[in-house]
């Protein structure tokens, strides 16, 4: 019975070591999804392409958020991970089993709503008044000082449409 119990308490900080670096592996390899709604970023596809510049007025600038389509789904699995972990600590027999499976429940959900607040992005959603008359709505993020009554230019082709100052 000895044997057992010391068997218990040396896994117990390898199963924590584990799992701690199952979910630092996960966030380390969503912060590499690089989504991003800038007027200054192109992809290595969009770049040395040519592309219509359109000139205009700012008739409007709204702040937005931009925020991501979908989540990995890497925070809840993180979260549910720690979580799990973190209560597997607590009671023993049936009861560590239902703090546990509770733990990993709670840190899945709380894990998921902080994956999805990192996925916002201030924004601005710009109408341009185009030379021709036509008028035009972007939403970018708010990475460049635009405001109403600037002009600027409007890229597209090939991708994303971005308004840049002139």
């Amino acid at each position: 019975m000895i044997s057992t119990f010391s068997r218990r308490i040396s896994l117990r900080p390898a199963r924590v070591l584990a799992m701690t670096v199952l979910a630092a592996s996960m966030a380390v390899l969503a912060g590499c999804a690089n989504n991003t709604a800038s007027s200054s970023v192109y992809t290595y596809g969009q770049a040395q392409r040519e592309q219509i510049v359109r000139t205009g007025t700012v008739d409007a600038v709204r702040t937005v958020i931009i925020q991501k389509d979908s989540s990995s789904g890497v925070g809840a699995l993180a979260g549910g991970a720690l979580g799990g972990v973190a209560a597997s600590t607590i009671g023993r027999g049936t009861g560590n089993i239902l703090a546990t499976i509770g733990g990993g429940l709670l840190g899945a959900v709380a894990g998921n709503a902080v994956e999805n607040q990192v996925g916002k992005t201030q924004g601005l959603e710009i109408t341009v008044r185009l030379d021709n008359g036509e008028t035009r709505v972007i939403a970018q993020a708010a990475d460049v000082a635009i405001g109403v009554g600037q002009r600027v230019r409007l890229i597209s082709g090939n991708g994303p449409t971005r308004v840049v100052p002139m």
